[in-house]
């Protein structure tokens, strides 16, 4: 992706369902478990390079011994920062006390990290100060066992005003308005209910302090706590938690909006945000590994039973596509493939642009991700190439020579690694004309290559802001002097901002925005700019009837095709001397290439929660007034 854009965030956990004396036999170290999370962690870390955290429990320890540890950091490269502190000290422990080498169970008693339950987060912090505190996992701490609760989570919540307000209402004082405090302690205050209540009934059936303390592990039922917990949140969601004694859950929003997969065998269970990093690291088939379906937790109970269960009614299943565009691996069997269909399917367009003259065309990407939709859109370049000389062939009939035959052979689709991207470049210079100058030179490209005649067609995932390509990418490729530069766009047009995680939230930095503002000026229709914000407002309001997103009166006047004209005039505003043409991807072709993910509201405005509504109409009016603050 050109555009800088951020994603909150990534999960694993680990659930070892053996005693750890048998990963020391069978695997030669009772840190299996850990040594599996930092490969969990580095397989998504994709999904977050801000801060990482790491927490383990150590189950059926007696009393006075350390159960819960944790680490986080915000460092420059936070895994790797993390599991140093964690190989430093288990190494320290070990030199003090070689006598634990072999003996796991000295092991489990005096050394942190080790346990049966661990949970691993990675993050990209989509607003806020990148501080160490905002690291998950988050832990809520009680000297009974069964209150301590550790959280992580890939979400965000687009009602978390709300539900600040219910806690003050049930006689707390949070220290945060954090979602993920808010949450973290609505969980809390029903996990200490639970265990009021089951202690009580522990007493009433005659059991003792300490006979309480399995009783309530036993029969503390996690979906119940969930079901109370979560029943107003409104957001996408995959939120992980383990309690002190062992129980864990993930429990998935119910419109499938955040990602979350699972696998179970008789020795653990893991949960991930990405399935090729359970396949990969624990080595198991595709076809294995499951979905946590919309509105179901996976609960792991302290005695090992696994079960998937229904917590909120299910929405219309609206799984972000952005996972399948950009964010998620591409290594994913369906997500190499749902890309490579991408780059076919906007092929046509292309081939329009280009008047089918795919001699004079040069084919390239944006460096990384968009280089799997390149090959897709490659496979459709030859077919149209090779009905090309079909035609050809068939058109010359009895007269085909050998020497008109190998002719016509002979061509061939041009593919080149145009785009360079050079390492970050540090902009000292606080200028706005000097710091645009040494912005240009992020890419580099390759010279000797496009001819003055060439189109020069480059493929990107998705466009944004468009900022990159009207101050880097475009000046760079002008240099090679295309007759015309077609900037293509595996995803729709982003017209909408998110609030379910990713960092979309200003409505005024997407280009896709700015071009509709621009086309009402030009024809002289600005007014409705206004009327807009009067509806929006009032929406902000309304608490009667069902939210509507009145900002797509802002897009409806326009084609696809006109915005996607004036969105390449704002990127080539600054002395671009070939040709540039923007095209982009419809969401008909987007929900074909990715069927399973259908959730589409940065490209529509059809939100699948009705906090969602409520951003956009929030969004806007902040534009409208100036307001800098994020929506949600």
């Amino acid at each position: 992706m050109s555009d800088a854009l951020k994603h909150e965030c990534g999960i694993a956990m680990i659930r070892l369902l053996k005693p750890l004396e048998y990963y020391h036999e069978k695997y030669g170290t009772a840190f299996y478990g850990v040594n599996k999370m930092y490969l969990m962690m580095e397989k998504q870390h994709n999904r977050g390079q801000d801060g990482a955290g790491f927490a383990s429990i150590k189950m059926d320890v007696s009393p006075g011994e350390r159960y819960i540890s944790r680490v986080r950091s915000n460092a420059a490269q936070p895994i790797q920062d993390i599991f140093s502190q964690i190989n430093d000290r288990i190494n320290s422990e070990f030199k003090s006390h070689p006598e634990y080498s072999g003996d796991v169970a000295a092991q489990k008693k005096n050394i942190p990290y080790i346990g049966e339950l661990l949970l691993g987060h990675v993050r990209y912090g989509t607003f806020g100060i990148n501080s160490v505190e905002n690291v998950h996992p988050f832990l809520r701490q009680n000297n009974w066992m069964h209150r301590n609760l550790i959280i992580a989570g890939n979400f965000n919540m687009t009602n978390t005003t709300h539900l600040f307000n219910n806690l003050i209402k049930l006689g707390m004082h949070p220290k945060e308005k954090a979602d993920t405090i808010t949450v973290m302690e609505k969980i809390g205050h029903f996990l200490d209910d639970a265990v009021r209540k089951l202690y009580k009934k522990a007493k009433a059936d005659g059991l003792n302090k300490m006979e309480a303390s399995p009783f309530i592990a036993e029969n503390l039922n996690i979906a119940k706590i969930l079901k109370k917990s979560a029943r107003d949140w409104d957001g996408g969601y995959a939120m992980a938690g383990m309690i002190g004694h062992g129980d864990s859950f993930v429990l998935r929003d119910p419109a499938g909006i955040r990602p979350a997969y699972f696998y179970n065998d008789d020795e653990v269970v893991v949960i991930a945000s990405e399935r090729p990093a359970i396949q990969t690291v624990f080595n198991v088939p595709f076809e294995e590994i499951r979905e946590i379906e919309p509105g179901h937790a996976v609960i792991i109970k302290k005695s090992g039973a696994v079960a998937q269960e229904e917590i909120l009614s299910p929405l219309e299943r609206k799984s972000c596509s952005f996972e399948r565009i950009y964010f998620s691996r591409g290594s994913d069997a369906e997500i190499y493939q749902e890309r490579k269909e991408l780059g076919r399917l906007v092929m046509p367009k292309v081939l329009d642009a280009i008047d089918r003259d795919a001699e004079n065309t040069v084919f390239s990407f944006i460096p990384n991700t968009a280089e799997t939709s390149f090959y897709g859109m490659l496979d459709a370049a030859q077919n149209e190439l090779n009905k090309q000389k079909n035609d050809a062939i068939l058109k010359e009939g009895a007269n085909l020579t050998n020497e008109r035959l190998d002719e016509i052979q002979k061509h061939k689709i041009r593919t080149e690694k145009i785009a360079i991207k050079d390492v970050k470049l540090r902009t000292f210079i606080t200028e706005d004309s000097s710091r645009d100058d040494l912005v240009a030179h992020v890419y580099d490209v390759t010279y000797g290559i496009v001819r003055p005649k060439d189109n020069l067609v480059i493929i990107d995932d998705s466009i944004v802001r468009g900022t990159t390509l009207k101050k880097s990418i475009l000046k760079m490729l002008d240099r090679l002097h295309p007759k015309q530069i077609v900037v293509v766009s595996s995803a729709p047009q982003i017209r909408y901002p998110d609030c379910y995680g990713i960092d979309m939230a200003r409505l005024e930095d997407l280009v896709a925005f700015q071009a509709a503002l621009q086309l009402h000026k030009d024809r002289g229709t600005y007014d409705i700019v206004e009327k807009i914000y009067h509806k929006a407002k009032a929406e902000m309001t309304n608490k009667t009837e069902p939210p509507v997103n009145h900002v797509k009166e802002l897009y409806d006047p326009f084609t696809d095709e006109e915005l996607s004209d004036k969105i390449a005039e704002i990127i080539s505003d600054n002395g671009i001397n070939a040709k540039v043409k923007v095209i982009f991807q419809s969401v008909d072709d987007l929900h074909k290439a990715c069927p399973k993910n259908l959730g589409d509201w940065y490209f529509t405005g059809d939100y699948p929660t009705e906090g969602g509504k409520k951003v956009v109409n929030r969004a806007y009016v902040h534009f409208f007034e100036g307001n800098p603050e994020r929506a949600y």
